[in-house]
């Protein structure tokens, strides 16, 4: 854990990097979960400075097996249900139900939380639908077929190439410093959490808490492009935000700022 900055006591061998809020405007704390191939750094580059400056208490969660957390040695066995513990793991730890921000893999994180419990409000950034990742898969296969390969060997333990990361993660301009950081942070994913967003553990709509729920997308995400945002937000009932210009890093892309802030002015008109 982040100890410098933290706001909140967590006693877990999970890191939590956590930003104190500059003033307390919000009652409601902000944990964000991260995707799959990196871990909690990937929110404190933009999004955990902005909000706190903003006066919010926020938290990032590595997932087990990511970042400095818990759990390295037995990464690939791990499912989509242990990454779901340990959200719960540190929602229990916070001083009321935080609002969810998820990220891709998180964005389906967070799904699966709300078969456990009700956060304040959800938010899915260029999420993993609920039907799963057989779309995207077929998309890439046609249209980019080297980025599935490529993400197939991290996924074997291989490195991704900085060319494949810049392609997967951005549509702007980054620099090659910044790449090269983000290259040397990135790390293989579980094959069973993969194959759980695949096929075998997907939301069960029917056992879903109901929360007030934002769902984003990027115009040229080629992870998760923009009409499985749209899936995702026809499935929950609420109308999906594109954001144009944006490739899959949202957090990460030069515009990250005017995703943070539709962000930030959603939880403010849900009273948050």
């Amino acid at each position: 854990m982040n100890a410098a900055t933290s706001t909140a006591t967590f006693s877990t061998s999970l890191e939590v990097i956590s930003y104190p809020a500059v003033a307390n405007v919000h009652r409601t704390p902000i944990l964000f979960v991260h995707g799959a191939y990196i871990a909690a750094w990937c929110w404190e580059e933009h999004f955990l400075p902005w909000f706190a400056k903003h006066g919010w208490n926020v938290h990032a969660l590595s997932l087990t097996g990511h970042g400095r957390s818990r759990g390295r040695v037995d990464l690939d066995y791990l499912t989509i249900d242990n990454y779901v513990t340990d959200v719960a793991e540190i929602v229990a730890a916070l001083p009321s139900p935080p609002v969810l921000v998820g990220h891709s893999m998180g964005g389906m994180v967070v799904q699966k939380y709300l078969e456990k419990a009700a956060p304040s409000a959800a938010v899915l950034m260029a999420s993993v639908p609920p039907q799963g990742l057989i779309s995207s898969a077929l998309g890439m296969l046609f249209s980019t077929p080297h980025l599935l390969f490529d993400l197939n060997q991290v996924m074997g333990g291989g490195e991704p190439s900085v060319d494949s990361l810049r392609e997967a993660l951005f549509h702007q301009p980054v620099s090659a410093e910044k790449l090269q950081q983000y290259w040397k942070l990135s790390q293989p994913e579980s094959h069973r959490a993969l194959w759980d967003m695949t096929l075998y553990n997907l939301p069960h709509l029917d056992k879903a808490y109901k929360a007030p729920m934002l769902v984003l997308g990027a115009e040229y995400d080629r992870l998760v492009p923009p009409n499985q945002v749209y899936m995702t937000a026809n499935t929950y009932g609420v109308r999906p935000e594109i954001f144009a210009g944006m490739g899959h890093g949202m957090m990460l892309e030069r515009d990250w700022e005017k995703v943070a802030t539709r962000i930030d002015e959603w939880l403010c008109a849900q009273g948050l």
